[in-house]
């Protein structure tokens, strides 16, 4: 069962954008992508809001977000969300088995 959360990271002039462009340019994504459990980790841009990044965070359980969490990737992290004065909507999922494929064009 994967846990898959949507952050969104919203800002003025442009720090949004820029706190993401860090992030990968820093490298700090490139090691997140690269710890054990971590699925996805992609950054996505509202068509109507300058302002707002959209991280999609996907991990296979619980325990390899706890490590994640309790990395210290997660002081980086909160440390460049500081720095571009960042605040957060956060939004939680867990997969299931069911599956959808019928409607799903490939």
């Amino acid at each position: 069962m994967a846990i898959t959360i949507n952050i969104y990271y919203h800002g003025t002039n442009g720090n949004a954008r820029k706190f993401a462009k860090e992030m990968i340019s820093s490298g700090i994504v490139g090691d997140i992508r690269a710890e054990s459990g971590n699925i996805r980790y992609e950054y996505f841009f509202p068509m109507n809001d300058n302002e707002t990044v959209l991280l999609i965070d996907s991990w296979e359980n619980q325990k390899a977000l706890d490590f994640h969490h309790n990395s210290p990737m997660m002081q980086k992290i909160i440390a460049l969300r500081e720095k571009y004065d960042l605040h957060m909507t956060v939004e939680r999922y867990i997969s299931d088995e069911a599956t959808d494929k019928a409607f799903v064009r490939k």
